[in-house]
């Protein structure tokens, strides 16, 4: 089934549709895109709509834009929502690549979350045959996050990854090159955002958009209290007066406004370890936990799992492009991309 696939006129691809970034990453070439997954829809007169922008143009449109543009995110919970913004942002990023008149054949290994569905798989594959792919292969975030991480994922023993993205956890246990457990739940660092956007609502009556919660997240966001307490100017409308406003907000209570989507990941963790089968868990003891994603980037989100769990918690070495670079080096091990794709098109 995976004859031909290093064609000498094809071009492989391999993609993290990611709810909050699409990454692309060229064989040879490494990540040549890394940009929001967003588009910016035209609506004219009778229906008709035009895509005007996609990816960091696109993004920074949100919140900003007359009644006839809408900033759309094709993505939610790291499956695809709108199946045509989906599609035309692919080709975007496809040709952005390769270019428009690009005639060879175009494969793709593109990263789903652990337990997508039939229906959901489907879609991933007919969004990139329309945006131009001609084979496609799929392969679930957690695997691909391991094999970018450089986990020995093929070996006879226990590997527990930890994938924060914007819409997904996943939580998986690997041993000879397939998944032995996996958990994934609907939350990252989008429930995050939304969680900052209802506090400052609630306790201040301040409107902030998407952009502002996530620099709130960055900047003074945690997961585990510091000695310091930070601070931060937050710029939004007044609910009450309907006027500009700045109110001044710190980490602890940002952090207590996350607490559930991280209590969430917590649980998927301490779960995972609970039904781990013994002999893997054993090995999960002197390995650890790697973490993944850009969403394991919260500030101290290692040191509350460590605190949780016992074990020793580490970073991969890259976070949040570690699932593309893993599905890339897929690309690369004709036998490993035997054993680890869930199919193709």
């Amino acid at each position: 089934m995976f004859s031909g696939f290093f064609g000498l006129f094809s071009k492989d691809l391999a993609i993290d549709l990611g709810t909050s970034n699409t990454r692309l990453f060229v064989r040879g070439r490494g990540i040549v895109v890394n940009e929001p997954s967003v588009v910016a829809v035209l609506r004219g007169p009778g229906g008709k709509t035009e895509v005007v922008a996609v990816g960091r143009e696109a993004k920074d449109m949100i919140g900003r834009t007359p009644d006839s543009i809408t900033a759309i995110r094709p993505m939610k919970d790291g499956v695809i929502a709108d199946f045509d913004a989906t599609s035309e942002m692919l080709r975007h990023f496809i040709q952005k690549v390769h270019g428009k008149n690009f005639l060879g054949k175009l494969r793709a290994i593109i990263a789903v979350p652990v337990g997508v569905t039939e229906v959901e798989k489907r879609a991933v594959r007919e969004s990139a045959q329309s945006a131009g792919a001609s084979e496609i292969h799929l392969i679930e975030e957690p695997m691909a996050a391991a094999i970018g991480a450089g986990m020995p994922i093929t070996e006879p023993s226990g590997n527990m990854i930890v994938d924060v993205g914007g819409g997904t956890c996943e939580v998986a246990v690997i041993s000879l090159g397939g998944i032995v457990y996996s958990r994934s739940v609907r939350t990252g660092g989008d429930k995050m955002d939304l969680a900052i956007i209802n506090h400052v609502k609630k306790r201040y009556s301040l409107l902030v958009g998407e952009r502002t919660a996530e620099q709130i997240k960055i900047r003074v966001g945690s997961a585990y209290p510091d000695d310091e307490i930070l601070t931060m100017e937050v710029k939004g409308r007044d609910l009450i007066s309907g006027t500009p406003k700045t109110i001044e907000c710190n980490s602890d209570e940002i952090r207590e406004a996350m607490s559930e989507p991280i209590n969430a990941i917590t649980d998927a963790v301490r779960i995972g370890l609970e039904r781990t089968p013994p002999e893997l868990a054993s090995d999960i003891v002197d390995r650890g936990i790697i973490l993944s994603g850009g969403g394991s980037l919260l500030k101290n989100l290692d040191v509350l799992l460590r605190k949780e769990t016992g074990l020793p918690v580490f970073h991969s070495e890259e976070p949040i492009s570690g699932t593309v670079i893993g599905a890339g080096t897929a690309l690369d091990k004709l036998d490993l991309l035997q054993q680890v794709a869930l199919g193709n098109s």
